[in-house]
């Protein structure tokens, strides 16, 4: 038994997908009315990476885009800015240039985003140079392939890897939830990404469908706890992929009340992956319709 196998079986992670299901219905069902007001979504808000990861990415447009997070600041300075901006990697430094926003991180994909699938050298190299270039964050993938193959020496070593290259910046590291499909796998990849050095797991690159879930978000936030519990150690958590709407976002925020509590309600131990949802919140902060971003 190697030490990712012993970390395991250190937690329960034969799970029933259907009693996942009703637990996640009743904690919505519960506490949905409690959360669903706009003091709540000042802070999911505030927990968002508002994130552009598209094939027409360039550098004028990732400027703008920059640009509109800086105007935040100046036109709503009384609202909490977005948590920190998520681009390609090699757009990092572009972010850097343009970013007046102290508050607001810079986060980058890395890692052979979105699939995973190259040399773990390319992996470590892009995102050295990511950091380099000024990236606060990192957000790589698992190696789906190796985990569900149980391969978990082989992911693992690759993820502490990773976690050595990136230095003092953050590691987000996505489980592609929709494709591990079951809830045990969901937990498994949680206790392992966080046993290799994650200091956060991530749901989804939204690039695969299905992308978040609430059942996820659920198993996900189990690990977390279990783990806080038996160490002491925080790890955060980030939901995204088809995030879009305030309703949807306070699911999420349901989730993460109840299963690890008031301690990981803020940016530092709680993001939103996002796009169109930062208009929506903010419409619904503001009480109007809005295309800020």
């Amino acid at each position: 038994m190697n030490k990712y196998e012993e970390a395991l079986s250190l937690y329960p992670t034969d799970l029933d997908d259907a009693a996942v299901q009703q637990a996640v219905e009743k904690i919505v069902r519960d506490n949905f009315d409690t959360y669903n007001n706009v003091e709540v979504y000042k802070k999911l808000f505030n927990s968002i990476d508002l994130t552009t990861l598209h094939t027409e990415d360039n550098t004028a447009t990732v400027s703008r885009f920059t640009q509109r997070v800086n105007a935040f600041e100046e036109e709503h300075g009384e609202l909490p800015n977005v948590a920190a901006i998520c681009v390609y990697p090699n757009f990092a430094g572009t972010v850097r240039m343009n970013l007046d926003v102290s508050s607001v991180k810079i986060a980058a994909v890395s890692g052979g985003f979105p699939s995973s699938q190259t040399f773990t050298e390319v992996k470590v190299a892009e995102t050295m140079l990511a950091v380099k270039d000024g990236a606060d964050e990192i957000d790589i993938v698992i190696n789906v392939g190796d985990m569900l193959g149980g391969n978990y020496e082989e992911m693992c070593d690759e993820i502490a890897e990773l976690k050595s290259a990136c230095g003092e910046a953050h590691l987000k590291v996505i489980l592609e939830t929709g494709a591990l499909k079951t809830a045990s796998n969901i937990k498994k990849a949680s206790i392992l990404a966080i046993y290799s050095g994650a200091d956060f797991i991530k749901t989804s690159t939204g690039k695969q469908e299905p992308a978040a879930t609430l059942e996820a978000a659920y198993v996900m936030c189990q690990a977390i706890k279990e783990y806080y519990e038996k160490t002491g150690t925080m790890i955060g958590f980030k939901p995204a992929g088809g995030i879009s709407t305030t309703a949807e976002a306070v699911k999420y925020y349901c989730i993460v009340a109840s299963v690890l509590g008031e301690k990981w309600l803020n940016n530092k131990y709680f993001r939103i992956g996002a796009s169109r949802l930062a208009n929506n919140l903010l419409g619904d902060i503001l009480g109007e319709p809005v295309k800020f971003f």
